[in-house]
């Protein structure tokens, strides 16, 4: 039998759109190939079996369908669910009660934003099905908002530094041997003083009007020692792309149909997990400055092209961006996703006003 041609995907009519959104929403429900008899069955759509069974073919024709194999049903193309996206899919939000839930959660870590990132995962993937995927928010010039140190072992001492939008680093810094916690208490007052709510360059700046030699204390020169330190956390943080990446959710994944074999799933994380790459996702959601989603064969890596990204950013442009969102199988569903994603980097994003307010 002669393969139909190709046709251009346009707006389809009614009927169209009535029959290409119930054989998305049978197949992200069953992970099975959706047939015209089922479609018949189980959907109030008003036409014919025969009717169906041409405007499937006429979908599979505009490559909105494919055939799995010699299967007799039929499962959506990653153009059939872009257009599912852009034109199907109910423009809802969460329902309130879960609305209500979720700012109960982030009312109990709200003055503790390292905690935030983690949160907005777990509460993305439970929420969805899928796995959800926090970025922290990244700064141009990350500015102090708290630093510690801790006496690890001789001559060492931990730097603990928390940025101003939630991120936290640590570092081991080279002090001298009669180094107690004393005077790394005493040290971390001064430094907190002359650091907090500044970035490496102010830092740096005021480190250089400090008394040197003879005329400094020892807390002095320690303090000094411990800045430069600082510092160089600081601007190493500064110049990576993104900084973290919280993830949860990946049994969710591994439990598709599509991810039976765990080394796909490893591999789509290992995607994630390169920088140059996540890095120019973030940029490229925050640019766009709303929900974007990559379908299938839309994200360009090999690994990635059998998962779906529904992403929002957060935060504020100039200052610190994140971004939020949630990783499943192309059979996501999506409606739902895009509610919960949309909803969380909202909420984020008023986290983030209360950091600068």
């Amino acid at each position: 039998m002669a393969r139909r041609p190709r046709r251009t995907i346009g707006s389809l009519d009614g009927r169209s759109d009535a029959i290409l959104r119930a054989v998305i929403d049978e197949y992200v429900t069953s992970a099975t190939p959706v047939s015209s008899g089922s479609l018949v069955t189980q959907y109030a759509l008003g036409v014919s079996s025969a009717t169906v069974r041409s405007i499937l073919a006429d979908l599979e024709a505009m490559g909105l369908l494919t055939h799995p194999h010699t299967s007799a049903g039929r499962v959506p193309t990653d153009a059939g669910y872009r257009y599912y996206v852009q034109v199907l899919a109910d423009e809802r939000s969460l329902p309130p009660v879960e609305q209500r839930m979720i700012r109960h959660q982030f009312g109990q870590v709200e003055f503790a934003s390292e905690h935030w990132f983690r949160l907005a995962a777990s509460t993305l993937a439970a929420n969805t099905g899928t796995a959800g995927l926090a970025t922290t928010a990244k700064p141009r010039s990350a500015r102090v908002r708290r630093i510690d140190l801790v006496a690890a072992q001789d001559r060492l001492a931990m730097l603990v530094v928390l940025f101003r939008e939630g991120t936290m680093k640590q570092s081991l810094q080279n002090v001298p041997s009669s180094t107690g916690q004393d005077q790394l208490d005493r040290v971390t007052g001064l430094l907190n003083v002359l650091a907090v709510d500044r970035t490496a360059d102010e830092i740096a700046a005021a480190l250089s009007d400090l008394p040197r030699g003879p005329e400094a204390s020892d807390d002095v020169d320690l303090l000094a020692l411990i800045g430069e330190g600082l510092v160089r956390t600081m601007r190493e943080f500064d110049a990576a792309l993104i900084d973290d990446l919280f993830s949860d959710g990946l049994l969710n994944v591994m439990a598709a149909p599509e991810f039976d074999r765990s080394e796909k799933v490893r591999r789509v994380f290992a995607a994630l997990e390169n920088r140059v790459y996540l890095g120019s996702l973030v940029e490229s959601v925050a640019r766009a400055g709303s929900i974007q989603i990559f379908i299938g064969h839309e994200n360009s890596p090999l690994e990635m092209q059998e998962v779906s990204l529904v992403l929002a950013p957060y935060g504020r442009i100039g200052r610190a961006i994140g971004v939020v969102g949630v990783l499943g199988p192309t059979r996501m569903p999506y409606a739902q996703a895009i509610a919960s994603v949309e909803f969380v980097s909202g909420l984020m994003n008023e986290l983030v006003e209360h950091l600068y307010a």
